[in-house]
């Protein structure tokens, strides 16, 4: 079974460095400027034959109130009693500091396995801040640079017989794995099911919206714990923070994103690296959860996210925030219909749910809405339906006749899923009108149950089902031998 090792330390001293050099992957921002990391963020680790989780944390701060630093701080022992192994950070250079000191006391206090490393050693300017560590009663610190990767062979000879031994101690309490399913079966209807979700392949969803639209206290209430900072400061999440959960018997893996603000608003560098990395989050997301502020829904860099997520392809729900405080609930919920169809019309149809993340109404709802925009973004439909489909729209509405050629559409096949991609045959498609592949597209989601998910519709040629239609042949004849002759 994973273990979990927590980094903690102040602010700057090289904790996310080190995350990302455990992880391989560039998973947490890093910038020499205290306080980058403010949420808790984990990881699947690599260090020689030793796998684990890892968490990085947010600066340790020496703060009890209600401040973003006391928030990040009781963040930040909150993963200090989850974590099987704390690994204590100090600058080697700076030396130890009377917060180090403060910290290295609860340290011995809460966890059971506490391993001090010295970061930035590289250099005799570390020496002093190197032997220094040792008054913190900690044991030896290991020597690292996490920056360079000096040290590892030291972090691993510490970690490898603490982990052999609380993996003996766990090894009876690890779950049964699931077993994926490599073939999808027909359902009742004729048509293909959605891939199993399992253990192993969770559902992804990314969480995004504006600044303090309460996403962050969304994923609170879903994963039944504090593992995110919340408060009324706007863009306290900068990090793309990924957290694997089981909601309602569903696992996921779920992304709380920066809140996207508009460019003109996006100055400070960290606050640059967030958005990328929220954008970034929408690509590796199956499903996106669009969450609007109820109280100024559908602003215009709302509708740039939830257009940004149909144009990657994924499938979306739209979730509105802070219904608690709605007074006039039928009446807005009734004008936020109407916006959602005249501002949103790529996403027909897609799922709105209202919930409170605070009090967690709705909640069941959303987890209902995200399945079943799961289910429809995997639907494939049958060749044969979707041609007797066809007959049908074209029949009732015929194509148009530019210039008194009528364009003959003659066969349609889904070619892709994740998202739905359709495929016509058709005569001189480039003269197709836009409003009929809406009008195909909406008879698609009305009539094979394909609400909200994005549908790409393809026109291509007759002419184009030969892929070597106009390829000159290169090869020699095999006749020339014989004809050859006969020339001369």
């Amino acid at each position: 079974m994973s273990l979990t090792l927590a980094i903690v330390g102040r602010p700057n001293v090289g904790k996310s460095t080190l995350f990302n050099r455990l992880v391989g992957k560039r998973l947490a921002l890093v910038d020499d400027q205290p306080g980058v990391t403010r949420d808790l963020r984990e990881g699947e680790a690599r260090l020689g034959d030793l796998r684990f989780t890892v968490i990085d944390t947010a600066g340790l701060e020496d703060a009890n109130d209600d401040s973003l630093q006391g928030r990040m701080r009781r963040l930040t022992e909150r993963a200090v009693d989850m974590a099987d192994i704390c690994l204590f950070m100090i600058d080697a250079r700076t030396g130890v500091t009377p917060t180090d000191q403060i910290f290295a006391e609860i340290l011995r206090k809460r966890s059971a396995h506490v391993i001090l490393a010295a970061n930035k050693g590289e250099g005799s300017a570390a020496d002093a801040g190197v032997i220094e560590a040792y008054s913190l009663g900690l044991g030896e610190p290991i020597r690292l640079s996490a920056e360079h990767g000096e040290g590892m062979n030291d972090l691993y000879s510490h970690l490898m017989p603490i982990i052999d031994t609380l993996s003996e101690t766990k090894v009876d309490d690890a779950p049964e794995t699931d077993v994926d399913l490599d073939e999808e079966e027909l359902d009742e209807n004729g048509f293909f099911q959605a891939p199993p979700i399992t253990n192993a392949k969770p559902l992804q969803v990314a969480v995004v919206g504006r600044p303090n639209a309460g996403k962050s206290t969304l994923i609170n209430k879903i994963v039944g714990e504090d593992r995110l900072l919340t408060g009324p400061e706007a863009g306290i999440t900068r990090d793309a923070i990924s957290l694997r959960t089981t909601w309602g018997e569903t696992p996921m893996r779920i992304f709380d994103t920066a809140g996207m603000r508009k460019k003109a608003k996006v100055q400070e560098k960290l606050e640059k690296l967030s958005v990328s990395d929220g954008l970034r989050a929408v690509k590796f997301a199956e499903v996106v959860v669009v969450l609007l502020d109820a109280a100024i829904p559908f602003e215009q860099q709302d509708l740039r996210i939830a257009d940004l997520a149909e144009r990657e392809g994924r499938s979306v729900v739209i979730a509105v925030n802070k219904w608690d405080i709605e007074d006039e609930k039928q009446e807005k919920l009734k004008d936020l219909k109407e916006s959602f169809e005249r501002l949103l019309p790529q996403l027909r149809g897609a799922p709105l749910i209202t919930v409170s993340a605070k009090t967690g109404r709705g909640l069941d709802r959303l987890h209902d809405a995200i399945l079943r925009s799961y289910d429809v973004w995997n639907r494939r439909v049958p060749t044969a339906a979707l041609n007797r489909w066809l007959i049908g729209m074209l029949e009732q509405h015929p194509p148009p006749a530019p210039q008194g050629k009528r364009i003959k559409l003659r066969y349609m096949t889904q070619a892709k899923t994740r998202p739905p991609g359709f495929v016509v045959m058709c005569s001189h498609p480039d003269k197709m009108p836009e409003s009929y592949n809406r009008y195909l597209v909406n008879g698609l989601r009305q009539d094979f149950d394909m609400p909200g998910s994005p549908i790409r519709l393809t026109l291509r040629s007759q002419n184009d089902k030969n892929p070597y239609k106009g390829r000159k042949k290169n090869a020699p004849s095999k006749l020339r031998k014989h004809t050859d002759g006969r020339r001369r």
